[in-house]
Parts: C-alpha cells; sequence; structure tokens
C-alpha cells in the first residue's frame, strides 16, 4: 500500500516519459511533485494538464512553482491553482508573498509551502546570493515567518527539520504545519547537485513529514523496487 509520505518527482521533460514512470511506479507511489520541467515541457500536453489528470485519477500532486511576485500576482497564482484540485503548491517564503497567499487561499484545502532555503545552496551560496545569515538561521527566521503568516507548511533540508518542527509544533495525519524536505538520498545513492542532504527515515525522525525523492527513483533500473526499498526503511517511523 502506497505511503503519503514519500512524493517521487517527476523531473523528466515530457509527459510521455512521465506516464512511463507512473505506470512502472503502479500503486506503489500515491504522491506526485510535478515541477518546472515538466510544467514548461515544449508539448501541447504538459505538466500543467497532468496534473489535473492524476487528480482526476486520485493521485496526490505537489505542484513545486516556487511562486515569488508581487503580492497580488501570487495571489491570483494562488487562487488560479486552487481550481486544479491539487494538494501543495509551493511558493518562496518571503513574507509578504506568504501572506499573500495565504489571505488568497481562505478556507481551501490546499496545503501552501514556503521554500526556505533551496538544498542545493550552502552557506558560501547565500553569501554570494547577497545574504547576511547562515543557512540555519534562515531557515529558522522563514519558519517563524511561514507560521505567523498562517502557512501550511515548509520546504526545507531534513538537516534543518528537527530546529523547524521545535518551531512550528507536531504533525499528525494532516494536523499542523508539514515539513516537505526534498535532498532525500537513500544509501549508498549518489548526491548529485545536492549538498545538504539526509536518509529517508532519518529525515522522518528529525522531523520532517514528506519525502520528496527524485532521482534515486527515476533512474534507478527498477523504479518500483527503488520506492519500495524506501518505502520498507521508513515503514517503521
Amino acid at each position: 500500500m502506497a505511503d503519503d509520505r514519500l512524493i517521487v518527482a517527476l523531473d523528466v521533460p515530457s509527459v510521455d516519459e512521465a506516464r512511463v514512470a507512473i505506470d512502472e511506479l503502479g500503486d506503489a507511489v500515491s504522491f506526485y511533485k510535478i515541477g518546472h520541467q515538466l510544467c514548461f515541457a515544449p508539448h501541447r500536453h504538459n505538466g500543467l494538464q497532468l496534473a489535473q489528470e492524476l487528480v482526476e485519477e486520485g493521485k496526490k500532486v505537489f505542484l513545486d512553482l516556487k511562486l515569488l511576485d508581487i503580492d497580488n500576482t501570487v495571489a491570483k497564482g494562488v487562487e488560479s491553482v486552487v481550481g486544479m484540485g491539487v494538494d501543495m503548491l509551493t511558493l518562496h517564503a518571503y513574507p509578504k508573498a506568504m501572506r499573500a497567499a495565504v489571505e488568497a487561499l481562505g478556507d481551501h484545502a490546499l496545503t501552501l509551502l514556503g521554500v526556505t532555503v533551496l538544498t542545493s545552496m550552502d552557506d558560501t551560496d547565500l553569501e554570494e546570493a547577497g545574504y547576511g545569515l547562515p543557512a540555519a538561521d534562515l531557515v529558522t527566521m522563514r519558519a517563524r515567518q511561514a507560521k505567523a503568516a498562517g502557512m501550511g507548511g515548509l520546504v526545507a533540508s531534513a538537516l534543518e527539520a528537527a530546529a523547524i518542527r521545535d518551531i512550528v509544533g507536531p504533525y499528525d495525519h494532516g494536523t499542523g504545519m508539514a515539513i516537505v524536505t526534498p535532498g532525500i538520498r537513500p544509501t549508498g545513492t549518489a548526491h548529485g547537485d545536492q549538498k545538504r542532504v539526509m536518509t529517508p527515515a532519518r529525515a522522518l525522525e528529525s522531523g520532517a513529514s514528506h519525502l520528496v525523492i527524485g532521482r534515486p527513483i527515476m533512474e534507478a533500473s527498477n523504479r518500483r523496487e527503488a520506492a519500495q526499498a524506501i518505502l520498507e526503511e521508513i515503514s517503521d517511523v
């Protein structure tokens, strides 16, 4: 049976390739992330259409678009995404953007996730980008701001999950703020371009509520077996 804590990232260039992966994973996976690559695929049938199809098929969808713009534009974007029926949507965790998104959401069930610091970035990258705080401090600041804004959760490295959980409080079966962690790498797999990573079980033990896993599953010779191995690892957590 699928475990909704595992979100498989469909980071492929076409809907056809995504569909192959979905078919291979079958009932082992019930939650999928669709991001920029698939949403902007150069075909008439793109990732946004696939997202709505998956919703109609009873799957859960995490739309990873990392919205950031003036308040009105963010609000209108959230209103449009609500109509798609997806389960999660990301925006960068800037206070004004988060407040605008929460106001636009109203009482709809969509979980708004604030992206704290990308897992491909470390302190040196943040310094180069002009931030005056190290990653850990920036993440905790964003967590407090997200909680104050009424967000549904956060996206952060699992390395910061415990500190965030202390700030936002517990999560249990959809109650409380979610902590969605990319940069998850099962033992023995390559880190790729991720700099702040953790294994699946350890991430959940640290306070994560959901795990986003892409390449370790999508690039596996047997995707279903790769997903099932992760599900087995987290089954007792």
